[in-house]
């Protein structure tokens, strides 16, 4: 599999320091990152897509006289004009995936409620698609394995021939990787902001194998890194709890053929998926603390925030001041950690005025991995900007993108400002998802614990169950956070 600079990729309006209002750059051959532009503010830009085509990608730059010769969808499959957001969902058995990848489609034709549960009310009532209404484009990408077992595959296979079940889930990757692709293909082409619900993603095949048997698939697949298989590409991964943890009494497989797990194996199973997905940067964990409804309101509520339409959900703190970065040989044996080195650079903006946005700004992060040698064997890249209303909302919208437009962009960084670097620390504890960000540059004496919690549209949020092993100083406000710890505050030269 290739590096994310490695791919194929046309340059974007952002790259040639072109007007974002204009029409599609001209298809040209990158020029080189070292020449600096002046690029305008990517706000009201859609050009930044959030991966390069894998499929049809390699080889050199066609000739210009071959690209004239392109029918518009070719040209949008290479330089897709509006961003794709790839999500996956996944989870235990019987933790909602299936009703959520529905009801995010019902939800798009008008919202969620009592009378928006079935199928037949869509049908009967010809709603008019939510998402698409704002311009979206849905398409959902089915589970491989479930393919394979209502067409013909029996369970019996798995144990079958000695190594049957690596050879299963190595065609349940190929299998993925291909309608993925192809569904993405059928976005871009389409040339118009789009949405790929992933019922479940590449990750989730580690938790059904050995760890000997996973390094093997990712070796023969030449995979350097387990990011290009995760947050290198997906934009979020939704993670269900079974409910056989915490909802045991409606636990059932009827609405599944492809599923057999008692309670007890659905809940190990769970933990190896949620596991699994360690170490993407925006893993949501979806427990049972409230009614399926509820649960399924906040899947697309989350899913709303993700690609940028309004949310009733509220920003709550989630951040608390540690008092040390902490000792990792004192996490418990089954905490699973994984640890990444972060570069976060701001970039130069041409200051605006609007009328309801009191401050923006925008970044670029390397984000490399960091293996159990302490070495770094990979990295991704993405964009995020960030814009803050007069009412105190904070909207950001983030994309992965490639080695080579980090490189590019990286020129255009705000020489008011520092570099920040951080190493930042990923675990689960108690069925929620925390980050450590231990600051290494411009300063190194702070070390701030994120905490994923659940809120509501009142605004409050659930508790935070924090970790024994760590040693909190405080709980940080938003405005401190913002004020003194923040990477935007501190990257600031003084």
């Amino acid at each position: 599999m290739k590096e994310m600079g490695d791919e194929y990729e046309i340059p974007t309006k952002m790259e040639q320091g072109g007007s974002t209002a204009s029409c599609r750059p001209p298809l040209v051959p990158p020029r080189s990152p070292s020449r600096r532009t002046s690029t305008p503010s990517p706000f009201a830009s859609t050009e930044l897509s959030t991966r390069r085509l894998r499929s049809n990608s390699g080889g050199p730059m066609p000739h210009e006289e071959y690209l004239r010769n392109l029918t518009p969808a070719e040209m949008n499959s290479i330089a897709p004009p509006a961003p794709i957001y790839k999500i996956v969902l996944t989870g235990g058995p019987c933790g909602g995936k299936t009703t959520a990848l529905a009801r995010c489609l019902l939800y798009t034709a008008g919202g969620v409620g009592p009378d928006r549960h079935r199928p037949k009310s869509l049908v009967d009532a010809h709603l008019s698609p939510y998402l698409r209404e704002r311009g979206f484009e849905v398409i959902t990408c089915p589970e491989s394995f479930s393919l394979l077992v209502t067409n013909g595959m029996s369970f019996d296979y798995l144990g079958a021939v000695e190594g049957m079940s690596d050879i299963v889930q190595d065609t349940v990757m190929d299998m993925q990787i291909g309608l993925e692709d192809g569904f993405e293909r059928v976005l871009r082409a389409r040339g118009r902001p789009s949405v790929l619900l992933c019922d479940r993603g590449l990750m989730d095949g580690s938790a059904y194998m050995s760890t000997e048997s996973w390094s093997r698939l990712l070796d023969k697949r030449d995979v350097r890194c387990v990011s290009e298989l995760r947050e290198g590409r997906y934009n979020a991964v939704f993670h269900l709890v079974t409910a056989a943890e915490g909802a045991e009494q409606f636990y059932t497989l009827e609405n599944n053929a492809a599923r057999t797990e008692t309670p007890d194996e659905a809940r190990r199973v769970d933990h190896m998926t949620r596991n699994a997905w360690v170490g993407h940067p925006n893993l949501v964990i979806f427990d049972n603390s409230t009614n399926f409804e509820s649960k399924m309101q906040r899947v697309v509520e989350e899913t709303a925030k993700l690609v940028g339409l309004p949310t009733r959900m509220q920003k709550v703190t989630t951040r608390f001041l540690l008092v040390r970065e902490p000792d990792q040989s004192a996490f418990p044996e089954d905490v699973t950690c994984h640890l990444f080195d972060v570069e976060k650079v701001y970039l130069y903006e041409e200051k605006r005025s609007l009328e309801n946005i009191s401050e923006e700004y925008s970044f670029i992060r390397k984000r490399s991995n960091i293996n159990t040698e302490g070495n770094i064997e990979g990295s991704v890249y993405g964009w995020t900007a960030v814009q803050k209303t007069r009412d105190g909302q904070v909207i950001e919208t983030k994309r992965i993108i490639t080695k080579r437009e980090y490189n590019s962009l990286f020129n255009n960084r705000d020489k008011s400002r520092h570099v920040v670097r951080q190493k930042r620390i990923s675990f689960l504890w108690n069925i929620q998802s925390f980050t450590i960000h231990v600051y290494l540059a411009p300063v190194s004496d702070i070390c701030i614990l994120h905490a994923q919690v659940r809120s509501s549209p009142d605004g409050t949020g659930e508790k935070v169950d924090i970790p024994p092993f760590l040693e909190v100083e405080k709980e940080l406000s938003a405005s401190e956070e913002d004020e003194r710890y923040g990477a935007y505050h501190i990257s600031l030269k003084v």
